[in-house]
């Protein structure tokens, strides 16, 4: 069978997408990369804000409207099962249920939201999207129950892989030719917790930057309360792991903060940040944050702003709040704050933040900085930086190449390079 992917989300989802098509490309269909060439079309989805589940019923009702079979994966159908049975889909499957996708295909499975997660392991086979970069999940789930969040209901509660299986994997695609390794993790930070065997996120990026072959690796999303001083100590001793932690705000009052069960209090979480800063050389802070959470006030989103000046986020994720059906928030909280207020509080941050990543960037003009070539378009080659600014060059340079690059501009957050390189590493 043809089979065409459509998928909304997270990293977690794309790498979810990219296990389904190893798994049936092994048991003989054929992917495609066009819905038309298609005899199926397996949408895997996203539930954490409404806007993006919205577009998955909508792009449903259009594929079957005209004629197109349709299976459904991920958070929508982990957590709307019954609803998505009436637009007449051919299967549906849970996010903790990937492995069944073969059988689902083949006819053989109609909706399978059971908890398979462990038979996904470093032998599954994976269609990956990227030749030299590699997306590897570590732990499933989350234990934190956020009153906004519909991920524990849709992903359940955190599961780690082996310590010894994911390294089995990633000394596996050092033998492929792949140069980074992001390790995925709706809470990262927790990696191993569970497991009561010493393991942790730390003690897996110390080994791992041993492999021979990979160069860079990558870690997210961190929970702010769970990044530890040894997770800290190691991102700032070894030159192949990422400088750069996503550490989610999602507010910087301390009586939203509290609403919303984030267990960590404002200046916690700006204690955790000036720690990275000052051990971590070259460190930069990504985030998220929500606005308009129920009852946030002036004063709470003055805080949200302060926290933003303080902090000076590399890359800022704005989003305003959405009850999400089944979460605490959804079944106790009144959403009294009008959207025009949210939009309009939106705009600010995001206006401040934007002068704040204007600033980051202006520092870098005219310095030389060093960059793995992830992707090349229209005879421009896109690089990434050790703390996460992507830089532009404009000539084609192989995928997985090291190159060091003087920075001569920037734009819409990117930063562009001369195309005479500096200086070329293996």
């Amino acid at each position: 069978m043809k089979v065409f992917f459509k998928t909304y989300g997270c990293q977690m989802n794309i790498h979810d997408s990219e296990i389904m098509k190893g798994l049936l490309k092994e048991a003989g269909h054929e992917i495609v990369d066009k819905i038309e060439d298609s005899d199926l079309v397996v949408v895997n989805t996203c539930a954490v804000r409404r806007k993006s589940e919205n577009k998955v019923y909508s792009l449903i009702g259009r594929l079957k409207k005209g004629g197109h079979k349709v299976g459904v994966t991920g958070c929508v159908a982990q957590g709307m099962s019954e609803k998505l049975s009436n637009y007449g889909v051919e299967f549906i499957l849970g996010t903790r249920a990937i492995g069944s996708i073969v059988s689902a295909v083949e006819g053989l499975k109609k909706i399978d939201l059971e908890d398979r997660i462990s038979e996904i392991d470093s032998q599954t086979p994976v269609l990956r999207n990227q030749k030299k970069h590699a997306w590897v999940n570590i732990i499933a789930g989350c234990d934190k129950f956020c009153t906004y969040c519909i991920v524990p209901y849709t992903r359940g509660r955190e599961l780690s892989r082996p310590l010894s299986d994911v390294i089995n994997e990633v000394i596996m695609l050092a033998k492929n030719g792949y140069k980074q390794v992001t390790f995925l993790g709706q809470n990262v930070d927790s990696y191993g917790k569970d497991l009561k065997d010493g393991t942790s996120l730390a003690k897996l990026l110390e080994l791992s930057q041993a492999i021979d072959g990979i160069e860079r690796f990558w870690f997210l999303t961190s929970y702010p309360s769970d990044i530890s001083s040894d997770l800290i100590k190691v991102v700032g001793k070894y030159p192949k792991i990422s400088k750069n932690f996503h550490i989610p705000a999602q507010s910087g009052s301390n009586r939203i903060l509290k609403k919303m069960n984030r267990r960590y209090t404002r200046e916690e979480y700006l204690e955790i940040v000036e720690k990275i800063k000052k051990e971590v050389e070259n460190s930069s802070i990504g985030g998220d944050i929500i606005v308009g959470f129920p009852d946030e006030n002036d004063d709470d989103f003055e805080e949200t702003l302060d926290l933003v000046k303080r902090v000076r986020y590399i890359r800022l994720n704005v989003a305003p709040y959405s009850p999400r059906p089944g979460t605490v928030a959804a079944k106790y909280y009144e959403d009294n704050v009008p959207f025009n207020v949210k939009k309009a509080r939106m705009s600010r941050l995001n206006e401040i933040q934007h002068s704040i990543e204007k600033e980051l960037n202006e520092a870098l003009i005219n310095k030389e900085v060093e960059i793995m070539i992830e992707n090349t378009a229209r005879k421009v080659s896109y690089g990434r930086t050790i703390d996460n600014r992507m830089v532009a060059v404009d000539e084609i340079i192989p995928e997985g190449e090291m190159i060091r690059v003087r920075i001569e501009d920037f734009k819409f957050g990117t930063l562009y390079a001369s195309s005479r390189r500096v200086s070329i590493f293996a």
